[in-house]
């Protein structure tokens, strides 16, 4: 929490003095009033003189006027404040999110993330404003307050001394408790969140499966968690207001008692009594208002640790000294892919020994280069049967195609992952163009892919916006994407053409039109790579074919890549590529593995009753 007052509110601390400055002001100005009362009355009405009683009225007016507009304008430029501050966090979180890599936003949960851009943030504005308005004016209410009581009548002032010390235990006391509650309430929360964002997410299915009454019964459970941790949190706060009512009310029936005692002896004056009682319920308010802060200052810490964790994880994902030769170091283990000649002659894309896992057992911090060369001294051997992907090796040449198919958690999409370096590598390496990947900077290695990924996301906004995604492309290339991709075919068709806004998700596309737009995505800037992650599974056969065909026709330069499912999608490839629980069981040319991979065989008989003898 430090770290982000430190960080986002000191460049507004000449702001916040001078509205300190102002609520100050506007504070003793509430604080003169009782007095210039208790002497009107105990001074001036005796004299007997009208002038005097109006000349002192005119000056409490003055002073509430003073309270009023000083308080005004401190509060204005408190809320000013708050809301630029808490703007300046939600967009540095919002850029950080953005920037974390794929095992830090996997390891925080994007519900939790979505919670932290909006609750904590809501929280931490909450926090700001109340400080500013009540972190001044309620303390010098109290202070001030039991300051000027001592000069009203040190007596009655040392009763109400008295009660402080039980008023800051129970204070203390509660807020000790309440952080880490608020702490675990939010994380409950994230889970409310990460539910209610799935079952919007999956509404169709729910309804078409009628398993309505399920997540109903999920969203009672994890809603009754979070009420049940409010209530707690709730009843523990709780505690304070009732305490400190008690406590200032056994104050002010004590007060009253000594100086009714005072006012029969002749000790004390009947204004100044007057005055001591409305001193009093002020600093009643003051207490109360600090009991309200702290219940705001508590759930402020809890969100402001969360956001801090955030904001202070450091990029995994920087550019790595070091490098490597663009070399292959071996042919690859025994039974997998071994590279041909001619392409270790010229290869592009290098997997070279590559074992990942996305749970990253025994995985150090960050890879080193050690002369020349990533290495990492690891023990990840004891998770070896956990990896995803388990020394995997293969290289293809620029502008060749490579397949890669497998069942469903083979490691087809994980393969993408990590040659864009979503993910980065546990052993081995991955090279584009004879550099680590390790070695670009982010964005100048994601500049070289264009990528359709498994489940991509078409945003409410127009076609063409959607092609174009903020990229600097002239409307010629995004027309040539569209054309390529067989899209242009249904945008001419639509009213509006490509200028037509699309429903989130691309809810009015079908799903064979939301993957040709995607495909459009992928193209309209020629890119290096093409990534087409089984992209094709909502095209009929013939479409499909058309579509390669006429991709290639685009981008003869470009190196292909093809995940899929169906053999007919990847069946011309120059290398295909067969996975099976993370380990490459064959790799070759359609005719080869027809013949050499029973795995690839069944899958080829299956889908076009294609066998050995077919051939």
């Amino acid at each position: 929490m430090k770290p982000i007052i430190v960080k986002y509110l000191r460049p507004y601390f000449p702001r916040m003095g001078l509205g300190f400055f102002i609520k100050f002001a506007g504070t003793v100005m509430d604080l003169c009033i009782p007095y210039i009362l208790a002497y009107i009355i105990d001074t001036v009405i005796p004299l007997r003189q009208r002038k005097l009683v109006f000349l002192w009225g005119m000056l409490m007016i003055l002073c509430s006027l003073l309270a009023v507009a000083f308080n005004i304008i401190a509060n204005r430029m408190a809320s000013k404040v708050a809301s630029d501050a808490t703007e300046a966090i939600r967009h540095d979180l919002f850029r950080k999110t953005m920037y974390l890599s794929n095992r830090q936003t996997d390891g925080f949960t994007k519900p939790s993330l979505i919670s932290r851009m909006t609750s904590d943030t809501y929280n931490l504005h909450q926090m700001i404003g109340r400080i500013q308005r009540l972190g001044v004016r309620a303390p010098i209410l109290l202070v001030g307050g039991i300051c000027v009581t001592f000069t009203l009548d040190p007596s009655m002032a040392c009763v109400l001394l008295a009660v402080l010390p039980f008023l800051a235990a129970i204070t203390i006391f509660v807020s000790r408790r309440t952080i880490p509650m608020y702490g675990v309430l939010q994380e409950a929360a994230d889970r409310l969140v990460r539910l209610v964002r799935e079952d919007i997410s999956g509404i169709r299915v729910i309804k078409a499966l009628s398993k309505v009454g399920v997540e109903v019964e999920k969203f009672r459970s994890i809603n009754r968690e979070v009420v049940e941790r409010e209530r707690k949190n709730g009843m523990v706060m709780a505690v304070i207001n009732p305490s400190m009512n008690v406590l200032l009310n056994l104050g002010l029936v004590m007060v009253i008692l000594v100086g009714a005692f005072r006012v029969n002896n002749g000790t004390a004056e009947v204004g100044k009594i007057l005055a001591f009682t409305t001193y009093f319920t002020i600093i009643l308010n003051a207490v109360m208002s600090v009991s309200k802060m702290f219940t705001v200052l508590s759930k402020a810490i809890a969100s402001g640790n969360r956001i801090w964790q955030v904001l202070s994880c450091e990029d995994d994902m920087e550019r790595q000294s070091g490098g490597t030769n663009g070399q292959i170091n071996g042919a690859g283990p025994e039974d997998g892919p071994v590279p041909s000649k001619d392409m270790e002659d010229r290869p592009f894309v290098v997997f070279d020994h590559v074992t990942f896992s996305y749970h990253g057992e025994g995985k150090n911090e960050s890879p080193e280069a050690v002369d020349g060369e990533f290495s990492r001294a690891s023990s990840f051997e004891t998770g070896r049967e956990n990896a995803n992907l388990l020394d995997l090796s293969f290289c293809i040449g620029r502008g060749e195609t490579l397949g890669i198919i497998g069942e469903i958690g083979s490691g087809k999409s994980t393969v993408i992952n990590l040659l864009m370096r979503l993910y980065d590598v546990d052993e081995g390496s991955v090279r584009v163009d004879g550099r680590d990947v390790r070695e670009y900077e982010p964005e100048a290695l994601k500049a070289k892919f264009g990528v359709v990924f498994q489940n991509d996301t078409i945003f409410e906004d127009t076609i063409d916006k959607n092609v174009s995604l903020g990229r600097e492309l002239t409307p010629e290339m995004l027309q040539d994407a569209l054309f390529y991709a067989r899209a242009s075919e249904f945008v001419e068709q639509r009213e509006g053409k490509a200028a037509e806004s699309l429903n989130i998700k691309g809810a009015n596309l079908s799903g064979g039109q939301k993957q040709r737009v995607l495909i459009a995505r992928a193209l309209a800037a020629k890119p290096e790579i093409l990534i087409l992650d089984d992209s094709s599974s909502a095209l009929d056969y013939r479409t499909d074919a058309a579509l390669r065909k006429g991709i290639r026709e685009y981008l003869p330069e470009t190196t292909f890549i093809i995940v899929a499912q169906r053999v007919s999608s990847i069946r011309s490839a120059d290398r295909i590529l067969v996975l099976e629980d993370g380990r490459a069981i064959g790799y070759g040319r359609h005719e080869e593995l027809m013949e050499r991979c029973e795995v690839y065989r069944e899958i080829g008989r299956s889908q076009m009753g294609e066998g050995k003898e077919g051939l």
